[in-house]
């Protein structure tokens, strides 16, 4: 059974700046997310977030998402998205897929049957006949401070 197409407007922000890099100190020692660990004084290392988010400078886009159809993964209306074209999309790879005309963000589902999967129960399954893939959702970026309102 085919569902409606529910898909989030996305904004495409190409040609992506590339800004000089910018390296931003990266600790040592990681941030428990559970209990509290003692805190170290240094720094292990420079992190340059091209380095880290981007493989594949020439195939890489940035898009804004919009809508919440994803918020369960924690991708939220506003997030920054880093997609690579020339990705090689695998069973659950996020993926922004063009569906009859208007292009979304889901789950790639491959088996048992071809399925894009939102992440919030509130919107349907897609089940498209035909799909053409943008990319694949390499990172996302949000903020904190807009989950605060």
């Amino acid at each position: 059974m085919k569902q409606a197409v529910c898909s989030a407007d996305l904004t495409l922000l190409w040609p992506p700046i590339f800004t000089p890099r910018v390296r931003v100190p990266l600790f040592a020692e990681p941030c428990a997310a559970g209990f509290p660990s003692p805190a170290q004084d240094y720094v292990e290392k420079e992190l340059d977030l091209n380095e880290l988010c981007i493989r594949r400078r020439a195939s890489t886009f940035f898009v804004r998402a919009s809508g919440n159809s994803m918020q369960d993964l924690g991708l939220f209306d506003g997030d920054v998205m880093v997609v690579d074209r020339a990705e090689e999309a695998a069973h659950h790879d996020i993926v922004i897929a063009e569906v009859d005309g208007e292009f979304t963000v889901k789950r790639l589902q491959l088996q048992p049957c071809l399925a894009l999967l939102p992440m919030n129960p509130a919107y349907p399954i897609i089940y498209p006949e035909e799909l053409q893939l943008l990319g694949v959702v390499t990172w996302f970026f949000n903020s904190t401070r807009a989950r605060r309102r």
